[in-house]
């Protein structure tokens, strides 16, 4: 049992990969910060140039995640890719309207809408 007025540890990140046809889809578990920001990138590295990024499952995200997603995001426009973000939550990627790019980045409900809209 923890001690009163602790705060449990956050979970380590945990990425996961999957195809819908050509595209990667990437599950977040878990927080995307500068202690797991060279992870992400390695597993985005990874994935080609295009991607569904599902942050259903992230706990937090900062700015250092957001600069990645973006960098990603016009790479894989640059290429003539796809690219789409799923599960955004306001509460957990605050950043994304603090900054105004959920007005711009393509943020879809669920995979189904990202993959209509994609393909």
């Amino acid at each position: 049992m923890m001690p009163a007025g602790e705060t449990p540890a956050p979970a380590p990140l945990r990425l996961t990969s999957s195809t819908a046809g050509d595209i990667a889809v990437i599950t977040v578990d878990g927080v995307l910060d500068a202690t797991t920001r060279q992870q992400f990138a390695d597993h985005l590295a990874q994935a080609g140039t295009s991607i569904i990024l599902d942050l259903a499952g992230a706990v937090f995200m900062d700015s250092r995640a957001l600069g990645l997603i973006i960098h990603h995001w016009q790479a894989s426009q640059a290429a003539g890719g796809k690219f789409a973000l799923i599960g955004v939550d306001y509460r957990r990627a605050k950043i994304m309207w603090i900054t105004g790019l959920a007005k711009v980045l393509p943020l879809y409900d669920d995979l189904d809408e990202a993959l209509a809209a994609l393909t």
